[in-house]
């Protein structure tokens, strides 16, 4: 959507160094930005782009506005300044309400009138879709579903039975949740299914990624506070609870009735073992496993970097060598007695 920089100072709160009337029509990367886009600058270290950025205005800090050859917009927070004004530029799509013809609703669901069910869509009994909700091509809403006001469950997602839905969540393909948790007892003659009996329950303003998984409660409820955010291929065990504004990346995989903080982060690949406590504010970084409560904020690892694979060889070698250089030294110790 066309706006003017004088327009987005004013909604944004930004300081406009430059034309207020100049319209622009799109955001970008200063790299690949063109005569009509906004884009950003939000690390010092790149100053160096501004000056061959085609950009017809950058966001940047105070400290950074004078090494700009275009417009500026100054702003405390570029990046966060620029996510707002990307969804304004590029709001998501409107769609029409109503029900097409060949999805499925059970008698007993509750559809909004401001609602969008896509084709193919599936919704189960007693599940019902907020105010202003979309749900896409090939989506299924379960038995005893609620989907809140305004929520995008993007194409199909599957919410399995018991799921709940703050307003404005967003799904996007593939997720799957409320599934059955891996809950099984161990016997002489195999293993016996325990039955997963639980909901999921989450916030407002949630939003979980593609291919992503959110096993219900094994009894209680697996819980999503507000503001919580799921990368992609993100895996979240039966009975696990997140606090409020913690994110995910990619591959992090979540053990069975962990209870984990307000604010977290955790990188790729990250993970944790079951039942185990993380205070707010923890930052896990990529790969790190956590196996044991963590009571105080700041950032954990437990992962390698990587290295040249001669190098890797050399410390792998040496590790194997441990027991025997550990029995050796205790012999030393015990003939030094």
């Amino acid at each position: 959507m066309p706006i003017s920089l004088g327009e987005l100072a004013t909604q944004f709160g930004c300081e406009l160094i430059g034309d207020p009337d100049v319209v622009i029509d799109d955001v970008a990367s200063l790299r690949n930005a063109g005569p009509d886009s906004l884009t950003f600058l939000s690390s010092s270290s790149f100053r160096g782009r501004l000056n061959s950025t085609r950009a017809a205005a950058v966001i940047v800090r105070q400290e950074d506005a004078e090494y700009a050859r275009t417009a500026v917009l100054i702003h405390d927070d570029p990046y966060a300044c620029y996510a707002r004004i990307a969804a304004v530029v590029h709001p998501p799509p409107v769609y029409e309400s109503g029900i097409h013809s060949s999805a499925v609703v059970a008698a007993t669901a509750t559809i909004s009138d401001s609602a969008h069910i896509a084709p193919n869509a599936v919704i189960g009994d007693r599940s019902s879709i907020g105010d202003n909700s979309y749900v896409g091509p090939g989506c299924v809403v379960g038995t005893d579903c609620t989907v809140g006001d305004d929520c995008r469950l993007i194409a199909n997602v599957t919410l399995v039975k018991k799921v709940t839905l703050g307003v404005r969540a967003i799904v996007h393909p593939g997720a799957v949740i409320g599934a059955d948790g891996f809950g099984n007892a161990r016997t002489d003659e195999g293993w016996v299914k325990i039955p997963q009996l639980g909901g999921v329950q989450i916030g407002d303003d949630v939003e979980i990624g593609a291919n992503t998984t959110i096993d219900c409660g094994a009894l209680g409820d697996t819980v999503l506070e507000d503001g919580v955010r799921l990368d992609n291929l993100v895996m979240i065990a039966h009975n696990v609870r997140i606090g409020a504004h913690t994110a995910m990346v990619a591959m992090v995989a979540i053990g069975g009735s962990t209870i984990i903080g307000k604010r977290c982060l955790f990188a790729g690949m990250a993970g944790t073992v079951g039942h185990i406590t993380i205070c707010d504010d923890a930052v896990i970084n990529g790969q790190g496993m956590v196996t044991k409560d963590i009571t105080e904020p700041g950032a954990y690892a437990s992962s390698f970097p990587s290295v040249k694979a001669r190098e890797w060889n050399r410390m792998v070698a040496r590790v194997r060598r441990l027991d025997s250089l550990a029995r050796r030294v205790k012999e030393l110790e015990n003939r030094s007695k």
